[in-house]
């Protein structure tokens, strides 16, 4: 083991970890492709890859630096488009989903579209794309998010892309598929999951050397913690080797 590795290094092993092989994995721009790559180069050789813009199934020589790069197409299984992605996805043939954004609340909804007044904003991101999509029809979604206390907010400036909602029956209220949301945000403090019951964000591991008390002391909402919660380990030097010398060796993203 190393103890010289980056957050964003941490952030990507303990991500990657969560693809299994063989599922279909919708993969977006800058972190999640460093996760994918990193599945796809270790522990999971025949997850299918599937880029937004229609690339399915590639083995990317280099770090794309978009889902809309050539390399999203490189050794695919077929070369498509936006609608036919999207289409999949409807039809639930998406096994997983990660996604970002500006903030999130307590149920997982996410904003990437605006902060302060949609009217009026402090700052305009570029929107949904394909995270609505995705949060909405992918039978598991897992967001990649910095927690600070201006990102984990009681209440979003936006609804961009739906978590639980507003709780427990909120989604199958709402028309969306049973079965479906998030599993998993993963911060540069640990991995959360969500209640069964309350459908409120709830610690499941702290990444090493973070205290427990950090969790809430950066969160505008208060982070269920229960008695028990585990700790992820740390990159190893092939974890490393992999990210720095093959998937990333500018350091683009790391």
């Amino acid at each position: 083991m190393t103890d010289e590795y980056s957050s964003t290094e941490l952030l990507t092993t303990v991500a990657s970890k969560l693809i299994d092989d063989g599922s279909s994995v919708m993969v977006g721009t800058g972190m999640p492709m460093l996760t994918a790559l990193l599945a796809q180069q270790t522990h999971a050789p025949d997850a299918t890859l599937i880029y937004e813009a229609g690339g399915i199934g590639a083995q990317a020589p280099a770090l794309p630096v978009s889902v809309g790069d050539e390399r999203t197409f490189h050794r695919g299984i077929a070369a498509t488009g936006m609608h036919d992605v999207m289409s999949y996805g409807q039809a639930g043939h998406i096994d997983c989903g990660f996604l970002g954004g500006a903030q999130i609340d307590r149920y997982g909804n996410l904003n990437s579209t605006v902060i302060g007044p949609q009217e009026s904003p402090a700052v305009r991101f570029p929107g949904s794309g394909g995270a609505n999509d995705i949060g909405s029809w992918a039978a598991d979604t897992i967001i990649v998010i910095r927690q600070r206390e201006e990102s984990f907010v009681e209440e979003l400036d936006f609804r961009t892309t739906p978590g639980y909602l507003d709780g427990p029956g909120a989604r199958e209220e709402a028309g969306l598929p049973r079965d479906t949301g998030p599993s998993r945000v993963i911060t540069q403090y640990g991995v959360y999951r969500f209640d069964e019951e309350t459908k409120e964000m709830t610690l499941q591991s702290l990444h090493p050397g973070v205290d427990v008390e950090v969790i809430n002391e950066q969160s505008g909402f208060e982070i269920q913690i229960p008695d028990e919660y585990g700790h992820n380990p740390q990159p190893t030097d092939e974890e490393l080797r992999i990210l720095r010398e093959e998937i990333d060796p500018r350091g683009i993203i790391r």
